[in-house]
């Protein structure tokens, strides 16, 4: 099945490589207001990761679709996808500094934790949306450990303050799940996704 050239809201460079990786043909769909989009990574109080991620997911969709509108581009289906990091029910987001990224890694030295990845995709006035979580163990980590990564600059803008494609994977002991999706995009839920959008064109166009 052919899937559609798309608009690729985000960023990442892993979420456009990863779609390079599939043969999906994308066009970057980038906010003009970085900080409105940050804005939108906000959680609310008691609110669980996977609610979390999907909601957020479904707001930078709806932003998206809003820019895509206003610009006057030519319509196409949108892609957006957002992952967090959870220690149980903590959610572990982007660091805010060096010491933050400390904390965070520290917090997960000998744990395991749950990434969850949602992803959403839209096509007119129809959207779908498929969250993805898997399970991440991390060796004990000692603090020179933590130090020297941490200085590298990586963990900064990663959810949990670490990318399992960087330095960080000496760190991980197993994984249970999606490997891609810890990346930030699982490429099965988002092939699936697309090719819904792909067979729902294909039916209004013969229909």
């Amino acid at each position: 099945m052919n899937l559609p050239l798309i608009y690729l809201a985000s960023q990442s460079p892993r979420r456009q490589q990863l779609l390079t990786q599939i043969g999906v043909s994308f066009e970057l769909l980038l906010p003009r207001d970085t900080h409105a989009a940050e804005a939108l990574e906000t959680a609310l109080p008691g609110e669980l990761p996977p609610a979390y991620v999907k909601r957020v997911t479904l707001l930078k969709l709806q932003a998206a679709k809003a820019q895509m509108q206003h610009d006057q581009l030519t319509p196409r289906p949108v892609l957006c996808a957002d992952t967090t990091v959870a220690l149980n029910d903590l959610i572990l987001g982007k660091p805010l500094d060096e010491e933050d990224a400390i904390r965070m890694l520290s917090t997960l030295s000998g744990q395991t934790h749950h990434v969850y990845t949602a992803v959403a995709v839209s096509a007119g006035k129809r959207h779908w949306c498929s969250v993805q979580r898997s399970k991440v163990t991390f060796d004990t980590l000692s603090s020179s450990d933590i130090s020297s990564y941490v200085k590298t600059g990586e963990p900064m803008g990663k959810a949990g303050a670490y990318a399992i494609q960087g330095r960080a994977a000496i760190f991980i002991k197993r994984i249970q799940g999606s490997h891609s999706g810890i990346m930030g995009l699982p490429v099965f839920e988002t092939s699936r996704l697309l090719q819904r959008i792909a067979k729902d064109q294909t039916c209004n166009t013969t229909s």
